[in-house]
């Protein structure tokens, strides 16, 4: 009966536990979470210690995705044009900022906020 108990346990109970815990799981990098990543202290050093680093590796990504996208002629909804040359610490300022005016974004997954971000900055050129 032990055994039986021991078998019910491990192959049928803990399986749920598990899947009910990824069922919570919501978006990795939110608003707020990514706002904290990127904010600076009054010195202008980085608030979160390795903060910086992944602030501006979120946003690299970002932008290296909407790039891929517009190289496959697939028009993103938020259309940005991040010159190659800008500055990865101008764009943490200006996603930080952004985030910092509109805590609408705190609660949901952070990618909508940095494009919008980026957007109002560098917005593509409309093709005449």
């Amino acid at each position: 009966m032990r055994i039986f108990f021991l078998f019910f346990a491990v192959f049928i109970l803990l399986p749920q536990f598990s899947s009910a815990k990824e069922k919570k799981a919501g978006a990795l990098i939110s608003g707020a979470y990514l706002y904290e990543l990127c904010k600076r202290n009054e010195e202008g050093g980085e608030d979160t210690p390795g903060g910086h680093a992944a602030c501006q590796s979120y946003i690299a990504g970002l932008v290296d995705y909407h790039n891929l996208l517009q190289s496959l002629n697939i028009p993103p909804s938020v259309d940005l044009c991040v010159p190659a040359t800008a500055n990865l610490n101008d764009l943490q300022d200006i996603v930080w900022r952004y985030l910092e005016r509109n805590a609408q974004h705190d609660a949901f997954i952070a990618a909508p906020a940095v494009s919008l971000a980026l957007f109002e900055v560098f917005p593509c050129k409309k093709k005449k």
